[in-house]
């Protein structure tokens, strides 16, 4: 891997720079503030191409490789980690299509996200099924040129606002994994209701909601892959999609690095600014050496997509470091800051809260090791 990124990546970098300081953070405190949807700064990003990342030339993407959609991932992280969780999570729905459909689907089903906005989400997680994927109970029945779906799926980002849904169920559930398939749900069908939008403790600007489904017709044209591929698309995706959860913990790390910074110099203790002091020096120390091994491994991670490479090992290790460590530098940041930190008129309380759902989503900090050790022990 060569250390130097490309003009083309630095102007990536420069454009998802610009706009998460112009449009994004002056916002942030509002959306965080409201848990209202930031669809006008979505818009301005698609507009600029920074949605839909994962979309190859050929289905009317940009044609971005994956480590540059984590050089732009991580300034719309900094920007606001909300804001960059909804905007990246159509390339987490679009990624099983890609991954397991035919030519056709992917033009039916990717290229019309690429010509106006348009939100897709992905459902995976059950009330009663997250990290034990194949323990989910929501089922799908064949019938004739049909399937019927029956079941929830909990926790879908940006799932009021989708047109598409790409959702997984077991075919035969004594199968476990190997029974679970792959379907596309165009629209709001007959049987499907959207849920209340979850009140949570941070990314408060992308939005969560529960889907029911309760007879839902599903056409066999729209099933991705065949019956009992379901598990191996989904953590085919989650291979691709953790490079991406890796690098919103490092912006959001960074962000609370440069605040702590920042306020550092400025805050006067003992006649002199704090960030004289060695016990603050080494706490800034430690968050710029754990951002830059985190960011390394996370391009290590996608770098090997695009060298075609199985990442699964690289990505588990880029996801499980990088939100820990942001959950670290992020309540550091908050200790630098005193008392002010733990105030919501000050930036980082805000980014101690984002931090932590991702040692939740795509699979725990644990779930992550016990993978690395399954990995390692091969």
């Amino acid at each position: 891997m060569d250390f130097q990124l490309t003009d083309e990546q630095r102007a990536l970098q420069e454009t998802a720079r610009k706009y998460a300081r112009e449009v994004i953070r002056p916002k942030a405190a509002y959306y965080d503030e409201t848990a209202q949807f930031p669809l006008d700064l979505i818009e301005k990003g698609f507009e600029l191409g920074l949605l839909n990342l994962a979309v190859p030339a050929e289905y009317g993407g940009l044609g971005l490789s994956h480590l540059d959609g984590v050089i732009a991932t991580e300034e719309l992280a900094w920007g606001c980690a909300g804001v960059a969780t909804s905007m990246i999570a159509n390339d987490l729905a679009l990624l099983p299509i890609l991954i397991g459909g035919t030519d056709e689907q992917k033009r039916r089903f990717v290229t019309p996200f690429t010509k106006e906005l348009k939100f897709a989400s992905f459902g995976l997680t059950e009330p009663g099924a997250g990290s034990d994927v194949a323990g989910m109970s929501t089922t799908l029945r064949r019938e004739g040129d049909h399937y019927v779906l029956n079941g929830q799926k909990q926790f879908i980002t940006n799932g009021e606002h989708a047109s598409q849904y790409t959702v997984f169920a077991t075919t035969d559930r004594s199968k476990r994994h190997k029974g679970i398939t792959c379907v596309v749900i165009e629209g709001r069908p007959k049987g499907m209701t959207v849920g209340k939008h979850e009140n949570k403790m941070g990314q408060r600007a992308s939005n969560t909601v529960t889907l029911t489904f309760e007879d839902v017709r599903v056409p066999v044209e729209n099933r991705i892959g065949e019956e009992g591929e379901g598990f191996r698309i989904a953590m085919e995706t989650l291979d691709n999609s953790r490079p991406l959860t890796a690098i919103v913990a490092t912006g959001i790390a960074r962000a609370a690095m440069e605040h702590a910074i920042d306020y550092a110099k400025q805050r006067q203790q003992f006649g002199r600014p704090i960030a004289e002091f060695q016990g603050i020096q080494f706490m800034l120390a430690d968050m710029g050496m754990q951002i830059q091994a985190a960011r390394l491994l996370t391009y290590q991670s996608a770098w090997m997509l695009d060298q075609g490479q199985k990442n699964t090992l690289v990505s588990s290790y880029a996801k499980s470091f990088a939100a820990d460590m942001a959950m670290k530098v992020t309540t550091d940041a908050v200790q630098v800051f005193g008392g002010y930190g733990y105030m919501k008129e000050y930036p980082v309380e805000k980014l101690m809260r984002d931090a932590k759902l991702i040692q939740i989503y795509e699979g725990t900090s644990q779930v992550q090791r016990i993978v690395i050790a399954r990995e390692l022990l091969r």
